[in-house]
């Protein structure tokens, strides 16, 4: 079966790619996701405030006492003007990975100012980036800011990046915009060469012991593919972007489930995190099983033929399904 696919203009060997997180870090891991079949890696988000945190630190901990002392009145070293701690580990890893992987190399950026974006696009593209994944986390907490501003600032982030960077961009987005799928054409439109759901936004808890906020990291679990399965299956064939599906892709089962529904690319991490990397070769043997015993030629000809353009009942994504399935549901015992 030709497993090959297409995602932000590369060509992939199969739908599965490592998806952001600690596993896609080091190249040690990288080396095994590589060889239990991932097709491409995104590496670990670069926070813009952790590089500049760094830096801060850098300039604090090298300039501490530069007033009072005499003979170094300006400064103990000389101006680093160009010197970026965080930024530089990550381009080290970059480098790294692209010398050692065969596979295509997508960064993550997760930045806080217009400035910040572009640099480190611009930077991450001159090292060899294959493509850049925008890791849009914004939790929309002020209550003065309306749903259109916090649109705008997605696309007008998309404008600014994609006027800067050459190389393909696709963007991460949450699934509380109040229509989705239009919010995805309005990306595509700005600049977006793919589109990413769902970023998972972390929860915060309350630790009642000690009465402080925590931000808990959950992995996902299967059942969260629901929400990612839905939109993808409504966006397929209706969005100029390629779809890449994230969050709950945790067996083949669920791979198959995505390509039917759409999707380019199926992306995986908590599952990798809680079996490793191996287990990215039983859901790759897994699917392939599937559509080979179903006589499928290639991962093309099932792509998007569940989706909601294609599907015999277009409605089961849809509000009619919601009634039919609380009228049918009967408690147990």
């Amino acid at each position: 079966m030709d497993l090959r696919t297409r995602y932000l203009g590369l060509e992939l060997r199969n739908p599965l790619v490592a998806s952001s997180s600690p596993l896609t870090g080091a190249v040690e891991s990288l080396l095994a996701l590589e060889d239990a079949g991932a097709a491409a890696v995104v590496l670990p988000s670069l926070f813009e405030e952790q590089v500049e945190h760094d830096a801060f630190a850098l300039d604090h901990a090298v300039g501490v006492g530069t007033g009072v002392n005499m003979e170094a009145h300006g400064g103990y070293f000389p101006a680093l003007d160009d010197y970026n701690t965080g930024a530089d580990e990550y381009l080290d890893l970059l480098i790294a990975a692209k010398r050692a992987l065969s596979i295509p190399v997508i960064v993550s950026l997760n930045g806080t100012s217009d400035g910040g974006w572009i640099r480190y696009a611009t930077a991450l593209q001159d090292e060899g980036a294959d493509a850049i994944e925008l890791n849009v986390y914004h939790v929309a907490a002020d209550p003065e800011a309306s749903g259109a501003q916090v649109e705008d600032r997605y696309l007008h982030l998309v404008e600014h990046v994609r006027s800067a960077v050459d190389v393909p961009l696709a963007v991460k987005i949450g699934p509380f915009f109040s229509s989705p799928a239009n919010m995805a054409r309005r990306l595509a439109a700005a600049g977006a060469d793919g589109i990413v759901l769902f970023n998972r936004f972390y929860q915060p808890d309350i630790d009642l012991e000690t009465l402080d906020v925590r931000p808990d990291l959950v992995l996902s679990t299967p059942d969260e593919l629901r929400l990612v399965l839905r939109w993808i299956a409504i966006m397929a064939g209706r969005v100029d972007a390629d779809l890449a599906a994230t969050t709950g892709v945790h067996d083949a089962d669920g791979v198959v489930k995505l390509i039917l529904a759409g999707a380019d690319v199926a992306m995986s991490a908590s599952a990798l995190l809680r079996h490793g990397p191996g287990h990215l070769r039983t859901m790759l043997d897994g699917m392939t099983r599937w559509f080979t015993d179903r006589d499928y030629q290639s991962v093309d000809q099932a792509r998007g033929s569940m989706s909601q353009a294609s599907a015999p009942d277009a409605s089961a994504f849809e509000r009619a399904n919601y009634l039919k399935t609380l009228v049918a549901y009967a408690p147990r015992g």
